[in-house]
């Protein structure tokens, strides 16, 4: 009973459990301390000890530390930055490290470390930058930093059986040093905000201003481009030219199926008259042709009332035709057929007859001065 009594009592001191990802160091009562050796570290799994030795566990896996720190920035605005350091410890240092710092390590020795650095980045830079555009370049130097200061500082002792001279960088492996927030007062974040928006209207006005020089461009181009295609076209088109085309004009027109009025006479530039919309009956103060004597040659026009009136109220709508000099229907001659709609071939020939009458007389001066 003694025996077992003795069991269940010292039993959580003989009997330890490593949990994965751990390494226990072995503190010897009767045995100078801690076992520096590395091959000597108990690994994961259960592990038997002599009731009056220790096993310190050690976390070899990733670590995480999130720690906000107070700073003052190069223009002296107080601020609060939130520094997420990652890093793990090196298997063959632990036993140093637990000698020299002990469980206590991150308190001791990561933490403080870290804010100091951070609040020495911090005093080169404005509120401003530290607010918006050197978090990233905060971020790398403050790595920068811890590195270099873990190379510098060393673990020293001195023993009569056993000394070492180690460097927390061959402690610590360090992985990230993360800025995750930078909280200034809201005066200062107003300021810098107000000051952010003035900046980009100043870049939307020099754009507008870029916008209408490269607008007045564009139209100057066009100006000219229009300029050059109008003494182009004016070289190459004559009086002629464009007479032709409107005969052209007219012929298409003369074969269309909608209603019109063809006055063909010689005008001044020769070409025909057409009036739309002789499906409305005339008005009752329509016009009468009269004969008009041009170079010899008897001229044929057909007039047309302009505003629409019944068919019964208008004197034009008994007679199918006025002939040239008087107000007085006469019959239709065999020779030309009663109704100017649609054109007929007379028409046409009278018209082309007429054009070629209107030509002779411009030439002649032109036959004189040859």
């Amino acid at each position: 009973m003694v025996a077992t009594l003795l069991a269940v009592v010292l039993l959580p001191y003989i009997v330890v459990t490593v949990p994965s990802g751990y390494v226990g160091v072995l503190w010897k009562r009767f045995g100078n301390g801690t076992v520096l050796d590395p091959r000597q570290l108990r690994g994961e799994g259960l592990r038997f000890l002599l009731p009056w030795n220790q096993l310190f566990l050690y976390d070899l896996r990733l670590q995480s530390i999130t720690e906000t720190y107070n700073a003052i920035s190069g223009d002296g605005v107080s601020l609060s930055a939130t520094m997420n350091v990652r890093f793990r410890l090196q298997r063959n240092a632990i036993p140093v490290l637990h000698q020299a710092v002990g469980p206590e390590y991150l308190n001791l020795l990561v933490k403080p470390g870290i804010g100091s650095l951070t609040r020495e980045v911090m005093a080169e830079y404005t509120a401003e930058q530290v607010y918006s555009t050197a978090r990233q370049e905060i971020q790398d130097k403050i790595r920068g930093l811890v590195e270099s200061r873990l190379s510098q500082k060393m673990m020293e002792h001195e023993g009569e059986e056993e000394s070492y001279r180690i460097s927390l960088n061959d402690t610590i492996i360090l992985f990230d040093t993360l800025v995750q927030g930078i909280e200034l007062p809201q005066v200062v974040v107003g300021a810098i905000n107000r000051k952010t928006e003035q900046y980009y209207i100043s870049e939307e006005y020099v754009f507008r201003i870029q916008r209408e020089k490269r607008e007045s461009e564009r139209k100057k181009i066009e100006a000219q481009g229009v300029r050059d295609f109008q003494q182009i076209v004016s070289q190459g088109i004559s009086d002629s030219y464009l007479r032709w085309r409107g005969i052209e004009a007219t012929l298409q027109l003369a074969q269309s199926t909608n209603s019109k009025v063809v006055i063909i006479g010689s005008a001044k530039d020769g070409l025909p008259i057409i009036l739309g919309n002789l499906d409305t009956p005339p008005s009752s103060g329509a016009g009468q042709t009269s004969p008009k004597d041009d170079g010899g040659a008897a001229k044929e026009t057909t007039a047309a009332a302009s505003p629409a009136v019944p068919t019964e109220k208008s004197p034009l709508a008994a007679s199918p035709e006025m002939t040239a000099g008087s107000g007085t229907p006469q019959a239709a001659t065999p020779d030309r057929p009663p109704s100017s709609w649609p054109l007929s071939l007379y028409d046409i020939d009278a018209f082309l007859a007429g054009l070629v009458r209107s030509a002779e007389p411009k030439a002649e001066p032109l036959s004189k001065k040859q």
